[in-house]
């Protein structure tokens, strides 16, 4: 524990005070819904009882030339069979337009058990180390002679702290993104310097005697830089069919901002299935507003598969047990 505390205390200290570039990372979607929490919350890496590979691909506007995508692929896992500790990793890239950012985010985690084994009972430390190359494409650009026709990139990186606590089927998490403050540079120039976001989500999973299981979830951010206020109200539900698990879901996201611009609603039901130790789903995200740049709305693909899946671990939510099967 000492050595553990030490750890933490050096770490946090030393990400504070670096003199970074650093900048925003990973936007943050309805990804967490579909059994993929550790890319929100650094806490998360390690924490179930399998190792779990994830992919997604999100294409936003469908039919608009250079619409924001994003690709991610992460993997979480324990350092050994009994061991307390985790780890994870995380490529991303993030096109918006002539704009991108491509990325490599590395986690250390601590689990400690607070539980006599019936119910599953654990509080979780974890901290997320990321850099991130930004790049502006100039290449096309025409009819201005001050814009050089090249690919500009800039590094730069930033840090994420989080806790969570499971009992049973509650699960809930609290994390600190963007640790940093933003050093300006000719790409970022627009950006604040603030772009700390306080990151809280519950949920409970119940109904394990019945046919159907559900979770109803919530997430509340805060970005401080700008107040902006986000909340997402989610249910989910659960049906188990021999070596299956069908799951769908149901997510409702408003942004709570003073500007009427800003202040967005989004819709997004989501679908999934699990078959043995493999996982897929698809997210369709509509956006509510009057005035909205197209009706086609957001497409989202999540694959993935769990890894060394060991025993459940007592009575606890989807994303601490693994569905069914073992590699």
């Amino acid at each position: 524990m000492k050595f553990l505390n030490r750890f933490f205390l050096f770490s946090l200290l030393s990400f504070i005070s670096l003199k970074s570039n650093s900048q925003e990372t990973l936007p943050i979607y309805q990804d967490y819904l579909s059994d993929n929490v550790y890319l929100v919350h650094p806490s998360a890496a390690g924490i179930g009882n399998s190792s779990k590979l994830r992919f997604t691909a999100r294409q936003q506007w469908a039919g608009i030339p250079n619409a924001p995508a994003l690709q991610t692929l992460s993997f979480h896992t324990r350092f050994g069979e009994y061991s307390n500790a985790g780890y994870g990793l995380v490529l991303f890239n993030d096109k918006n337009g002539f704009h991108s950012q491509k990325g490599l985010q590395g986690t250390y985690a601590y689990h400690l058990p607070m539980g006599n084994g019936r119910f599953f009972n654990q509080l979780s430390f974890g901290l997320s180390f990321t850099f991130v190359q930004n790049q502006s494409d100039q290449r096309t650009f025409t009819g201005d002679r001050a814009v050089a026709a090249i690919v500009e990139s800039t590094s730069y990186y930033n840090a994420d702290f989080g806790m969570a606590y499971h009992y049973g089927g509650f699960s809930s998490y609290f994390t600190v993104k963007n640790l940093l403050l933003t050093a300006k540079n000719n790409l970022n120039v627009q950006e604040p310097l603030d772009l700390r976001n306080y990151i809280f989500s519950a949920g409970y999973y119940f109904g394990q005697d019945l046919a159907i299981q559900f979770e109803p979830s919530v997430m509340f951010q805060f970005r401080e830089g700008t107040g902006e206020r986000i909340a997402d109200f989610n249910i989910k539900a659960y049906k188990t069919i021999s070596q299956t698990q069908l799951w769908g879901a149901l997510s409702y996201r408003s942004n709570f901002d003073a500007n009427a611009i800003e202040n967005a609603q989004f819709i997004s039901p989501i679908i999934g299935i699990n078959y043995k130790n493999y996982m897929f789903s698809y997210t369709y995200t509509n956006q509510m507003n009057d005035t909205v740049l197209t009706n086609s709305g957001f497409h989202q693909v999540s694959v993935g598969i769990n890894l060394w899946t060991k025993e459940p671990r007592a009575a606890a939510c989807p994303n601490i047990n693994a569905a069914f099967g073992s590699f």
